[in-house]
This record gives C-alpha cells, sequence and structure tokens, in this order.
C-alpha cells in the first residue's frame, strides 16, 4: 500500500514538473500589449475588442499617401502613418494633411537603417532624429515606433521605450512592397481576422487600388478600423 502511495505521489510530482516546464517553455516570440514586459515589441492589440487597424510604413510615393489619406477620409475612418524622418523632412505639406485628417504619426526611424545592427547611440539618433523633425513640423509628439523592416534588438527595444515609444510590429503583412497583384493585397489583408489585428502596408499604387475594397471588407466582417493607439488600450 506504501509502495503504491508512493508511486502516486511521484506521477503527481512528475506531472506537475512537466507541466511547469511546458508553461515556462511557451516561445516568447510574439509579444502583445497584455504581456511581458512593458518594452516588449507589440505584435497585435487588444484581442476582445472588434478593432482592426491599417498600418502604413511611408519613405516613398508622396502622391499615393495623399491619395490614401483622401480614401480614408472618404470611409470615415482612421489609419496610423509610420513615417520616416527624411521623407517628412521632405515632405511638410503632406505630413500636415495626414495629421490634420485625423490620423495617426508614427515614428519609423529617420534613414531606414537596420535597428538591430545599430549601436545604442546609433539607435537613439535614428529615432531622436525622427521624433524631432515630425515634432518641429506639426507639433505631434509621437509615441510609437515601428522599425524599419521589422528589424529591432533588446538595445532598440530599450532605447524606444526610454524615449517614451512602444515598439510596434505586425499581425498581418500584405507584403505589398514585394507583390503587386491588386487581389492578393486584398485577401491578405482581409482574410482571417482576429480582434486585434494589426495590418501593415506602404504607399504602392495597387494597395491605393486595393485600399477601398480592404475597408469596405474589414466593415463588412463587423470590425472598426482605428488607430494603432487605440487599438492597443
Amino acid at each position: 500500500m506504501k509502495k503504491q502511495t508512493l508511486i502516486i505521489t511521484n506521477l503527481l510530482l512528475l506531472i506537475i514538473v512537466l507541466g511547469v516546464s511546458t508553461v515556462a517553455f511557451i516561445p516568447k516570440k510574439v509579444q502583445s500589449i497584455n504581456g511581458g514586459q512593458s518594452y516588449d515589441a507589440i505584435y497585435s492589440g487588444n484581442r476582445v475588442n472588434t478593432n482592426v487597424s491599417l498600418m502604413f510604413n511611408v519613405y516613398e510615393n508622396t502622391q499615393v499617401v495623399s491619395d490614401i489619406v483622401s480614401i480614408l477620409n472618404k470611409n470615415g475612418v482612421t489609419a496610423t502613418f509610420f513615417v520616416g524622418g527624411c521623407w517628412a523632412d521632405d515632405n511638410a505639406e503632406t505630413l500636415k494633411y495626414i495629421v490634420n485628417s485625423g490620423h495617426e504619426l508614427g515614428n519609423h526611424g529617420y534613414f531606414h537603417k537596420d535597428h538591430k545592427n545599430l549601436s545604442e547611440s546609433e539607435n537613439r539618433r535614428e529615432i531622436l532624429d525622427n521624433n524631432n523633425i515630425v515634432r518641429a513640423l506639426t507639433g505631434v509628439n509621437m509615441t510609437l515606433f515601428a522599425p524599419p523592416s521589422g528589424s529591432f534588438s533588446k538595445t532598440t527595444l530599450k532605447v524606444a521605450y526610454n524615449l517614451g515609444y512602444k515598439t510596434i510590429m505586425w499581425s498581418k503583412d500584405t507584403i505589398d512592397w514585394r507583390d503587386s497583384d491588386k487581389s492578393l493585397i486584398i485577401k491578405r489583408a482581409t482574410s482571417n481576422l482576429e480582434n486585434g489585428d494589426l495590418i501593415l502596408m506602404h504607399p504602392k499604387e495597387h494597395t491605393l487600388l486595393a485600399l477601398e475594397e480592404i475597408i469596405t471588407k474589414i466593415k463588412g466582417q463587423g470590425y472598426s478600423l482605428v488607430s494603432v493607439s487605440k487599438n492597443i488600450e
């Protein structure tokens, strides 16, 4: 009887240990606003609310950017534009058009560098130089940082956090910088949507052509299109 009790006790202990180990080794590559340290990268918004966000990373195609803003305004939706500093410096009027239309500005570095390979001081300079030029041109104090190409290190995260930024990634990627198929862009942006999705886009001609249908399909699934800041609340 004692032997059986000992065996059962040992089995229970083994189950507990295995359970703890399993929890300890859950992959932590994808962090959300609801977990982890405050400087972790954010890959999605609040998964409870029926909100999704369109995010545009901007370093080019100024006229397309303006046209995108016009379509967003026409459809009564808000988006977030992560702008490059060198682009913003040369396109003050378009930058102000984004802001005056009620959309959100985010920081996308100054020269589109690989932040993963930058030193602490270099990371800081890229983020801060962008921050300063956008604030000088618009009065906006940005609070969201999207590392170019999604490349970052722990140093990047800590530098961004210390500068008052949350580092933003994405949960859906249209890959419109590579693929120019309008129907494919629409499919990637609107298929299998989930609460809190962050949808990555760029100011490309084919993305512009797809945008109104993307908005219609997202609304048709019962989602609201909001800024990233509102989505991650």
